[in-house]
């Protein structure tokens, strides 16, 4: 099976670390594939946390490009600026073969939530899109911190695929 071909990333050096400039581009390309326009995950198209914003920029972006367990407290995050253009096309392409899509339950301050999640292997990137029925969020997206996170994924998504057979069955 043909490997999902992913958007180039977007570098700092490219805008002669300008951090500014950068994080703009990103703002820009994120805008128009979550803005101005928006994926469609299976036929159902995604809504968008906008608020609240984070210097004035949408919650989601925040979200996809700061990193850190606090809210408040979120640092930017070079690798997922760099890869701001990968989630839109893998949400769109999710029936893709080579990608994997599970769904999973979180509990957390708020109580359960559902969550779909997109993995393309090879990279090691996660697109976490939240489910809340009538429609679908999209939530977050990162690297994988190595081969013991995505070994953790990869057994996670064979769970599901065993139970979504069972059920099948």
């Amino acid at each position: 099976m043909a490997v999902y071909e992913l958007p180039d990333i977007i570098e700092l050096n490219t805008y002669k670390g300008n951090f500014t400039a950068f994080l703009d581009a990103v703002y820009q390309v994120f805008r128009r594939d979550f803005v101005d326009s928006k994926p469609v995950f299976r036929g159902k198209k995604l809504g968008l946390k906008r608020y609240p914003l984070i210097s004035g920029k949408e919650y989601t972006f925040y979200h996809m490009t700061h990193e850190g367990d606090v809210e408040n407290s979120r640092v930017p995050d070079l690798r997922r600026m760099e890869r701001i253009a990968w989630p839109s096309p893998m949400i769109n392409d999710s029936e893709h073969p080579y990608l994997k899509v599970w769904r999973n339950t979180r509990r957390g301050v708020g109580g359960t939530k559902e969550r779909i999640l997109i993995l393309h292997e090879k990279e090691k990137y996660l697109v976490v899109l939240d489910d809340r029925k009538d429609y679908i969020l999209p939530w977050t997206a990162y690297l994988l911190k190595g081969e013991r996170d995505l070994k953790k994924k990869l057994k996670e998504y064979e769970i599901y695929k065993k139970a979504e057979t069972a059920n099948k069955n």
